[in-house]
């Protein structure tokens, strides 16, 4: 089941030492109303993206 990316709240990544995989977790919410009244503000800071710069001339 496909969802939208502003519902995902990455908690933590971790690497394996020495090989190519990675394990996560993260919460998957139904509101980013409801996300913002439970996950740390932190962490919806850290899940926003950033406004891309525009390109310098």
């Amino acid at each position: 089941t496909k969802t939208n990316a502003e519902l995902v709240f990455i908690q933590e990544i971790e690497t394996k030492t020495g090989t190519s995989t990675a394990l996560g977790f993260a919460n998957i919410y139904e509101s980013v109303e409801q996300a913002k009244r439970v996950e740390p503000e932190y962490i919806v800071e850290r899940n926003n993206p950033k406004p891309k710069e525009e390109a310098k001339e």
